[in-house]
């Protein structure tokens, strides 16, 4: 490029190179002035201030807005309940059953254009002053319809139980980003420093497809990340002290990483992943000291464990964990998810040869446990502080998935969850889908919004809470934001 001729110079400069330089210059000036005020340049300094002091990443942090509530509990029904077949009462489906008719589904069988109907298995029947239809599969879930907000209207992406769990758990198809409850800790931090902030409890089968990717935090600090807790035995693995090593030896390993903590703090170096390293450490030291009392139900009445079904065989798995998740929300945990189903076929709700026997076995062994949380929940008044979530990845088609059997696919096209607590308006149902339950056709909510409402109540602004990486401020909600579900806050 040949350097522009013009008369007249300033500094070495001719006067076109003056006025484009400084035109640039007062527009990178406007630039900066706005990039500052957001916050931008004060990014990569936020780990290094301070004077000599620990930076505890899951120290508790003051919400946006006032909270509704405290606490989550998650009950995931991993493989995909049938809306149709629990909450979302569809009359017209019965008289269909076996016929052949034209609809368009969407599963791991692809897409179809037709489909044999399977009538809905179960007579449904109303209960509580709202007059709530639920299907016999749930008795005692039904006993409690007045304290929860039904969402009959939820679709997603993603047909497939990889990318669909991701996207419930983490907002996104692919793995890689924080989860729902790593959202929470990282927002509001955890006021229990002995035990984490972000629990998960999975299924005696085995844990969920992608295994730790849902409860990962994905570019956060891996103190915001899910920690795998058992309601019986030994709650916590991977804890015992390595052989030789004492609590004082471990102590005062934790005391010379924080004097180097302090030494990068000294020099102003970038800290947070000693910090996170620290954190977890730290919370590690105390775990084996708290975690086993967590788990100690031998203070509970006898009156609580029926309550639960700990005294029966069938409920009894289940019911530990629901008992856990209420303890662990009165020791300050944030985040508590469970999971009903693990492994792959029946072991979880994904019923797709004999409707019957699956969501038999599996809603038997939930119903009473969950129930009993609930009503636990509220007889102590932890209910109004603790938001709890019930549904799995997608749900399923109101028609068969093979020639013969009652099987059903996987269906994101709209499904039902529920929520309840943490001021969540009880007795209400949103949204629908059409008469056949196929699709959400009625106040269409997205995961998203799902999300958006539970930070909503946990006093966190969906849409400005963030974290930046790779150059973006990444948001659980997206960069394009969600609302959350108005109707039933």
């Amino acid at each position: 490029m040949t350097r522009p001729t013009t008369t007249g110079s300033f500094c070495g400069r001719t006067r076109r190179e003056f006025f484009w330089e400084t035109g640039a210059g007062f527009t990178g000036l406007a630039l900066t002035g706005l990039l500052s005020a957001d916050g931008f340049f004060d990014r990569p300094a936020q780990a290094a201030t301070g004077k000599g002091a620990f930076l505890n990443p899951m120290a508790p942090k003051p919400p946006h807005f006032p909270a509704k509530a405290k606490s989550v509990i998650f009950l995931f029904m991993y493989g995909g309940p049938s809306q149709v077949d629990t909450f979302d009462y569809k009359p017209k489906l019965y008289p269909m059953d076996g016929k052949t008719i034209s609809i368009k589904t969407f599963g791991r069988g692809g897409h179809k254009n037709e489909g044999r109907v399977v009538g809905p298995k179960w007579k449904f029947k109303q209960y509580g002053q709202c007059g709530k239809y639920v299907s016999d599969l749930f008795p005692h879930i039904g006993e409690c319809v007045d304290d929860i907000a039904f969402i009959h209207s939820m679709y997603a992406e993603s047909p497939i139980h990889g990318s669909a769990m991701l996207m419930m758990n983490s907002g996104r198809i692919l793995s890689g980003h924080p989860c729902l409850g790593s959202w929470v800790t990282y927002g509001l931090g955890s006021i229990n420093e002995n035990l984490p902030g972000f629990v998960v409890m999975l299924d005696k089968t085995g844990g969920p497809i992608s295994g730790p990717k849902n409860w990962s935090s994905g570019y956060m600090p891996a103190a915001y990340q899910g920690v795998v807790v058992r309601a019986s035995g030994t709650p916590i693995h991977n804890l015992q002290l390595p052989p030789g090593m004492t609590r004082e030896a471990q102590r005062q390993l934790l005391d010379r990483l924080r004097e180097k903590n302090e030494e990068h703090l000294a020099s102003r170096a970038d800290n947070s992943e000693l910090s996170a390293r620290i954190a977890s450490y730290e919370l590690a030291y105390k775990m084996q000291q708290y975690a086993p009392e967590a788990v100690d139900f031998s203070k509970e009445t006898a009156k609580t464990l029926t309550l639960y079904g700990i005294d029966q065989p069938r409920t009894r798995d289940f019911g530990q964990k629901c008992l856990l998740a209420r303890r662990l929300v009165e020791r300050g945990v944030r985040f508590i998810q469970i999971y009903s189903g693990g492994a792959h076929n029946d072991d979880n709700w994904d019923a797709h040869t004999d409707m019957v026997k699956n969501h038999s076995k599996h809603a038997g062994d939930t119903d009473k446990p969950i129930a009993g949380l609930l009503k636990d929940l509220k007889q102590r008044g932890l209910l109004d502080s603790t938001i709890v979530v019930w549904g799995g990845e997608f749900g399923r088609q109101p028609t068969a998935e093979y020639a013969v059997g009652t099987g059903r696919d996987h269906n994101s096209y709209g499904f039902t969850m529920w929520m309840a607590g943490g001021g969540i308006k009880g007795g209400v149902s949103v949204g629908a889908t059409d008469e056949l339950g196929n699709n959400a056709v009625e106040n269409r909510f997205h995961v998203k919004n799902l999300h958006a409402t539970i930070l909503t109540q946990l006093g966190l602004d969906p849409n400005r809470l963030s974290y930046f990486y790779g150059g973006l401020d990444q948001k659980l909600v997206g960069v394009e934001g969600a609302d959350p579900i108005h109707q039933i806050i």
